[in-house]
This record gives structure tokens, sequence and C-alpha cells, in this order.
């Protein structure tokens, strides 16, 4: 990287090293974090143990939001916060990996605890990382800094899941599973730990002089929920409500129902990476051309559709095509999604803001996983119907279809009465369908890379 992110040649070192702590990360999530459910199903977890797994540390972030606003009024160093937050996350893979090796009996239990105490870590920081980023990186180079940023962390994560599978599939294929999953962490763990090295070189310009502070004001309620911004923040979480009601157990049942090896779920946990990551900046120049809605709209009634095709077939190459729909898919609903909050928030009410929507959302995860996990538990494999008993080979096929209904109804009910933010460009559904099949994700990948070329010359 040759080019200057900032005049300041410290704050262009301190940004250099930020690309490169994002590298480091995105290793640590991409080996690391994708396969907990893979390591908790390897100890037996059950499907309402999966459900708590991924439902507890939404509920957890919530609250460490609230503590990093009670911990702003006490500390306005916010680099020293952020150190101490990664390094207890960095920490925490030691008893992740030793614990449930020492204590298998055990090991769900550790693992439920181990991973709800990473996100906690992981939480505390965010506020503060994004304040610190603000301040540092220039306004006028700040898309590009971040899409240059976005771009190298995504193909980190996307080659680390690619490698920690292919080790999985490896061990496995020796009867040495278990050793498996330690190397991937070890390596997840050191990535965290050349991460905390790079944020080492992060400065503080000035003291963060704003606290986090959450309004809880009868005044400010009465027109937070008279606006745009409350109304979209109730869809946007009730639309994860209903995907986290699913979401999880995809997981399981590739490995445990379907009995996929490793380097099948990781197969088609890439697919969906890879695919957002190649359609990721086709959905950008259509959402600033033609508005966030219409890409929101024709995204957010396709989302519903995904696990409903997971009940037609199990062939892997079926799921697979599924798999790069659903990254296809998501790529627009979660760019657009994003963009849409942003041009609904006042700039000076951003963090209040952000804070209530984010908790909203966590609470909706929390809600739905732990919903999905009692499910799983308890919905049979086969109805009998007037005399005829119909048998399906996995009671998370029941799940799956409860949540299409739910996020078809979330869609049905609050998609039509979105109104478009900005002045945009007017375009039909059916066009913008048109346009996003038949751009080619190659032909943008391509494009990007040219684009950064020649900015890097000027």
């Amino acid at each position: 990287m040759t080019r200057r992110f900032a005049k300041d040649p410290q704050v262009d070192n301190a940004l250099r090293h930020s690309v490169k702590d994002g590298v480091a990360y995105s290793v640590m999530a991409g080996a690391g974090e994708t396969y907990f459910s893979a390591f908790a199903l390897f100890f037996k977890a059950t499907t309402t143990q999966i459900g708590l797994l991924a439902s507890m540390p939404p509920l957890i972030s919530s609250i460490s939001q609230l503590f990093s606003a009670w911990l702003s009024h006490k500390t306005h160093n916010r680099k020293k916060v952020i150190l101490t937050g990664a390094s207890v996350q960095a920490i925490i893979w030691l008893p992740l990996i030793v614990l449930p090796f020492l204590f298998p009996e055990n090991a769900v239990a550790i693992i439920i605890a181990c991973i709800i105490a990473y996100h906690a870590a992981s939480s505390v920081v965010i506020p503060y990382w994004s304040s610190l980023m603000g301040d540092l990186v220039p306004e006028k180079r700040r898309g590009r800094y971040f899409a240059l940023r976005t771009r190298y962390t995504s193909i980190s994560a996307l080659i680390s899941l690619i490698a920690a599978g292919l080790v999985l599939h490896f061990y496995e294929m020796h009867d040495l599973a278990l050793y498996g999953f330690i190397s991937i962490f070890i390596v997840a763990a050191i990535a965290r730990w050349v991460s905390v090295y790079h944020l080492t070189h992060m400065v503080e310009l000035s003291e963060m002089t704003t606290t986090l502070d959450i309004e809880m004001t009868e005044h400010w309620w009465k027109q937070l929920k008279h606006s745009k911004f409350f109304h979209f923040s109730i869809f946007f979480s009730l639309m994860q409500t209903a995907v986290a009601t699913a979401s999880p157990f995809f997981a399981v049942y590739m490995l445990r129902d379907l009995q996929f090896t490793y380097v099948e779920f990781m197969t088609l946990s890439a697919a969906t990476v890879l695919m957002q990551f190649l359609t990721l900046n086709g959905w950008g120049r259509i959402s600033d051309m033609f508005g966030n809605r219409l890409v929101l709209i024709t995204a957010g009634f396709v989302v519903p559709l995904i696990p409903a095709l997971w009940l037609l077939s199990t062939n892997i190459w079926y799921l697979f095509i599924i798999q790069l729909l659903s990254g296809f898919v998501w790529a627009g609903f979660n760019l657009s999604a994003g963009n849409f909050l942003y041009d609904l928030i006042p700039p000076p009410k951003r963090s209040t803001y952000l804070a209530y929507h984010n908790v909203m959302t966590n609470i909706g995860v929390f809600c739905g996983a732990l919903a999905g996990g009692l499910l799983g538990a308890y919905l049979p494999t086969s109805i009998s119907v007037f005399g005829e008993t119909y048998h399906w080979h996995s009671a998370l096929l029941g799940i799956f279809l409860i949540s299409f209904l739910l996020r078809l109804t979330v869609a049905l009910v609050f998609l039509p009465r979105l109104k478009e933010v900005r002045a945009v460009r007017q375009m039909t559904v059916t066009e913008l369908i048109f346009r996003a099949t038949r751009f080619s994700a190659l032909s943008g990948f391509i494009y990007d890379i040219i684009s950064s070329v020649k900015h890097g010359r000027k």
C-alpha cells in the first residue's frame, strides 16, 4: 500500500495499521467464529443449546452497549478501552480451546459461556473504535479508505474460512477432528493478538469529549415513536427475529442431520460470503442511482424464500445454488438497509439512535434464536392426515418453514409502507430485477480492482 490516507504522517501510519488490524480480525472471524456452531455440535450440542449459543451473545451485546455508555463517563481514552477489550477477546480463546478438552462432559456449557464473554468484549470496543476511526479518517477520503479496508477484510475472511474448513476436513479424515478445531482456534487467537499489535499504533488526536448518552425522557420518546426511523427499526428488528428463528440451525441441519463433511459445510458457507463480496458493489451502484427503498423491497421479498428453498432438496449442489442466491440477496438487503438507516438518522443524534436500533435488533435476534431452539426440540418429524402419515427427515425443516412464514409476514406488512428518503431516479421493481440479475459479479470485481489501481495513482 503506497497510497497516502492522510497528510499527517502519524495519522497515515495509524490508518495503514488499521487496515492490517482489519485483515487480522477477519482471519480470526473466518477461521474461528464461523466454526463456533460446528465446535459445539462436535461435543453433541442439542438444538436448544445451539439456540442459546446463537441467542445469548446478541442479548449480552445489548447490555455491553449500555456498559459502554456508562464507561464513557469514566474515561475519555478511547485507545485504552479498545486495547483492553481486544486483549480480553484474544485471551478468551485460551479457555475456549483448553477447557472443553479438559472437561468434555461440560464442554457445551463452557463453549456457550466463552462465546458470550467473547462477544461482550467485542461489543464494548465497537463504539470507541467507531468514534476514533471517525476522527482519524479524513472525510474526503472516507469512502475510498473504507472501501479498500472492506475489500482486504472480505478477501481475508473468505480465504481463512476456506483454509479452516480444509484443515478440519484433513483432521476429520484421520478421526482427529478435535485437534482440527484446536488448530484453527489457535490460528484465530494468534490473529487476534496480531490485530491487537496493530491497534497499538492507533493515535488519539484528542480525547473523546462527548459521552455515549442514552436518552430516556418522555418528550424524546414521543418524538422517537412517531419517526420514520422508529418504524424502520421495528421492521428491521422483526425481520431479524424471523431470520434468527432459522439461521443458527442451518449449520446443525448440514452437519448433524445431513451428515455433511466439514469441507462440504465450508463450501456452502463460503458460497454465501463469496457471492456477497462479488455483488456488493453492484448493489451499491444501483442503490446510489435508484435509491435504497427499491433495493430493500426487491431483496426483502426474496429473503423469505431462502429457508423455504431448503425444504425442496438435500442435494449439495442444489444447496450450493441456494447459498449463492442467499449471498446475492442478502448483499442487497444489508447494504440498502444500512444506507436507509443512515438516511433516516439526524447526524447530531446518530450515536443515540444507532444504540437504540442495535438494542432492538439484538433483542429480536435473541428472541428468534431462542424460539427456534425450543421449537427444534419439540417439532415432530411426521404428521397424520386423513389416515395417511407423512414423514420428513429433520424437525429443523419445520423451523425453516416457520421462518419463511414469519419473514413473508413482516415483508408484506412493512415493505410496502417504506418511503424513499432522498431524491433518486425512478425505476420499477421489474427493471431492477433485470438489471441486478444481468450484471456480472466478476465484471464488478474487476471494475473494483481497476478503480483501486487508478485511485492509487492519483
